[in-house]
This record gives structure tokens, C-alpha cells and sequence, in this order.
């Protein structure tokens, strides 16, 4: 059975990338355009792990990966931030999530983050 990923960002370019990487490499692959879509898909479609941007309209990226917890404490979940935000994936990490990728993505960093974080039980700290 497939491994299930939930794209989470506003960003339609970077959802297709994503999605493009994560297909060729075997995954399913489900889409959310902001943290509350992404609560509520993660509660019908229990995805293997989320890649979840900070900045997005409606709920960012660290409040949803709080929502997500709440739904699923051992939710998996990997930061995709841009450069800069620093700041923010610490948060991130802090609210529970697993990784993070740095925007703009190299492929073998994307599939390795998500392969590594998808087989492993612990968080991984800052």
C-alpha cells in the first residue's frame, strides 16, 4: 500500500512540484491550500505525513500543525519554509513537527527529509 502525503501550502506552484516529486517517487499524494483544510483532511484522509508551509492565509502552518496534534498526536509532519523564516520553523519544530525542507526544494532533500521522518518514531530537534 502506498504511503499517503498531504501537501499543505497556499501556493498552487509549489503544491504541484511537490506533488510531481512525491508521485514519481511512489507516494499518494493529497492537497490542502491552508491549515484548516489541512486539519480537516488530516482527520478523513490519516496521511502518513504532511509537509506543511508557515505563511498561508485563513490558518498558518504553525497553528495547524497544533490542530493536527491535537486530531493525531503522532501526526508526521516536515516544515517547507523559505529562507529567512528561521525564526519560525523553531516554532514550528516546537509545535511538533518532525523537519524541515528550505524553499526553493532540491528533489533528493525533499524524498530524503520525508523518507527519513516517515520511518523514525522521534521528533527530530533544533
Amino acid at each position: 500500500m502506498k504511503k499517503k502525503i498531504l501537501i499543505v501550502d497556499d501556493a498552487l506552484f509549489i503544491r504541484t512540484l511537490l506533488k510531481k516529486m512525491l508521485e514519481e517517487a511512489g507516494y499518494q499524494v493529497f492537497e490542502a491550500v491552508n491549515g484548516a483544510e489541512a486539519a480537516k483532511t488530516w482527520s478523513t484522509v490519516r496521511p502518513d505525513l504532511a509537509t506543511m508551509d508557515i505563511t498561508m492565509p485563513e490558518m498558518d502552518g504553525i497553528s495547524a500543525i497544533r490542530a493536527i496534534k491535537v486530531i493525531d498526536p503522532k501526526a508526521k509532519i516536515v516544515v517547507c519554509s523559505a529562507m529567512g523564516q528561521q525564526t519560525m520553523v523553531k516554532e514550528a519544530i516546537s509545535a511538533g513537527a518532525m523537519d524541515f525542507i528550505i524553499k526553493p526544494f532540491e528533489k533528493i532533500r525533499v524524498l530524503s527529509t520525508i523518507t527519513k521522518c516517515i520511518y523514525t518514531q522521534k521528533q527530530k530537534f533544533l
